[in-house]
């Protein structure tokens, strides 16, 4: 049995020790909230950051022109044939490695010899290519647009189009002389072939 006029007990009192007061909780919890919104920019930041290294990495831009020509011949159809190179300068942020180069128009070509050559940022590589131009129509206005097989940084495989003056270039340069003498000699048969002489 239970005796309700017990007056030894003492009552319930307040302890400020075992309850947390409003105001604590109220600080508490935005503790907790400044610290979830630190960590959550800090992961944002991290993340902008991945993003932005992994954009820098994809990212390619680079300079391509005629650097040397030599060697090869010139066919009876007015056709020369030089082995030459490429200079191509990395003007992007991430390290490029160019695998292979072509490019073709009306009168000329250009086809790299399969070499790979790997450009650090501001870098200049000398691509091998083999080159052929037509003498009466290779070297007018019209640039030639080559074509390079580009991997990036992130290890993707990558096409990039560059627009190659051939007027004026070391490439024509070399093939003036060739040309000219081609063209001297059909003149000179064109003068043998024709009636009355």
């Amino acid at each position: 049995m239970i005796d309700l006029d017990d007056h030894d007990r003492q009552p319930a009192a307040y302890d400020p020790d075992r309850l947390m007061p409003r105001s604590k909780v109220v600080v508490w919890l935005a503790a907790v909230f400044l610290v979830g919104a630190l960590l959550g920019g800090v992961g944002v930041n991290e993340l902008r950051a991945s993003q932005a290294e992994r954009e820098r990495a994809a990212s390619v831009s680079l300079v391509a022109l005629p650097a040397s020509a030599g060697g090869g011949g010139l066919d009876v159809e007015g056709v020369l044939r030089l082995e030459g190179q490429l200079a191509v300068i990395n003007t992007g942020p991430a390290p490029i490695t160019v695998v292979a180069v072509t490019g073709q128009r009306p009168g000329a070509e250009v086809h790299g010899t399969g070499g790979s050559v790997v450009l650090r940022p501001g870098g200049t590589g000398w691509v091998e290519v083999k080159l052929r131009f037509e003498c009466a129509t290779a070297f007018g206005s019209e640039p030639l647009s080559v074509r390079l097989s580009v991997e990036a940084a992130d290890r993707q495989a990558r096409e990039v189009t560059y627009s190659v003056a051939l007027a004026g270039s070391v490439w024509h340069l070399n093939a003036e002389r060739p040309c000219e003498y081609l063209a001297r000699e059909g003149s000179a048969r064109q003068q043998e072939d024709s009636p009355g002489s």
